[in-house]
């Protein structure tokens, strides 16, 4: 059996991979910035960055950072590629933010920052169809349904929106995180000399081993996800292109005929949206993580959308059924004697 991008269990926890990036190298104080302070930033201080500042990271004048201060320690504590932000100084992967205003667009910024240049037209074309096809998909998505809920609840819409950001799991909305990984395995494993049916039927038997649910692939909802077949026609052009190539497609649809094998006259098991921006994801070159963090974007227009559209229809303590419906009453069994 499979599931659908808002019914899929995980496969077991994914922990991003860590390159070091959050770890500040310390002289002899893995806890701490300096040798010999557990609990400040320098020796002697327990409430601040350095001895006689208590307030601050660095002694520093009222009006401004102390002299040197920028290529010290404190400098480093928030040290980051992604942007340059200085007086009268804005700059976006090294990028004026100035230039971009104007001449790049949203999704050439969301490539910019995350993968730290700018991408060619067609890559840009290519993840903006991932990012409108995943937007929204009404309050059948539980993502949906409590933001709304929220909006009712006397909450900011930011509030509104942070809680349906915050139902995108593992289950509802982490499927195409997982797709990913389960394409790049059998990616991987087809270029350790495995035949690629072989590699598939494998890597989908040890994911089927671990749950009956399959990752991008069945639909609780659609016989067939209407998103499916333009976004992977977007990728058979990008392949034809030369733009990618084309290995996390192939795998996929390899994928979806061995699932469909053998059910004639049977529910069908269509690849999914997860499935097919999975397969745009990864053809594009983004981590398996940054799938779920992709989405979580796309979808937050969405539940902007729905929260706001609440806000203007009155209700208040919106419940998740309609106040004449009753739940039913679970009699607890009788205990045997």
């Amino acid at each position: 059996m499979t599931t659908g991008p808002d019914d899929v269990p995980t496969a077991g926890p994914h922990e991003p991979p860590t390159d070091g990036r959050h770890d500040l190298p310390t002289a002899g104080s893995r806890g701490s910035l300096t040798a010999g302070s557990q609990d400040g930033l320098t020796a002697g201080s327990q409430d601040g960055a350095t001895a006689g500042s208590q307030d601050g990271l660095a002694v520093a004048s009222q009006d401004g950072p102390a002299a040197g201060s920028q290529d010290g320690l404190v400098a480093q504590w928030w040290a980051t590629a992604v942007s340059r932000v200085e007086p009268g100084i804005i700059e976006l992967r090294e990028h004026p933010v100035q230039d971009l205003i104007g001449h790049a667009t949203f999704v050439d910024t969301i490539w910019l920052l995350l993968r730290g240049e700018l991408p060619r037209a067609e890559q840009a074309r290519l993840l903006e169809a991932a990012l409108v096809a995943g937007v929204d998909h009404g309050p059948q998505a539980p993502s949906i349904a409590a933001a709304r809920m929220a909006a009712t609840c006397g909450v900011g819409l930011n509030s509104a929106m942070a809680t349906g950001v915050n139902m995108l799991g593992d289950v509802h909305g982490g499927a195409g995180q997982q797709c990913v990984q389960l394409l790049g395995e059998i990616v991987e494993r087809h270029g350790q000399g495995r035949g690629f049916d072989l590699a598939v039927a494998e890597v989908v038997g040890e994911w089927q081993s671990r749950s009956r649910y399959l990752p991008g692939f069945g639909h609780r909802f659609h016989p067939r996800d209407p998103r499916r077949d333009p976004l992977l026609s977007l990728v058979d052009r990008a392949v034809a292109d030369g733009l990618v190539e084309g290995a996390h497609l192939r795998a996929a649809r390899t994928v979806e005929e061995l699932l469909n094998r053998g059910r004639e006259g049977k529910k069908p098991v269509p690849m999914n949206i997860d499935g097919a921006t999975a397969v745009i994801y990864a053809e594009l070159g983004f981590a398996a993580p940054l799938a779920r963090g992709l989405f979580v974007l796309s979808r937050s227009v969405g539940i902007l959308a729905h929260a706001w559209e609440e806000t203007g229809q009155g209700r208040r303590n919106k419940s998740p059924m309609p106040p004449s419906m009753v739940p039913v009453h679970l009699v607890a069994p009788t205990a045997r004697p």
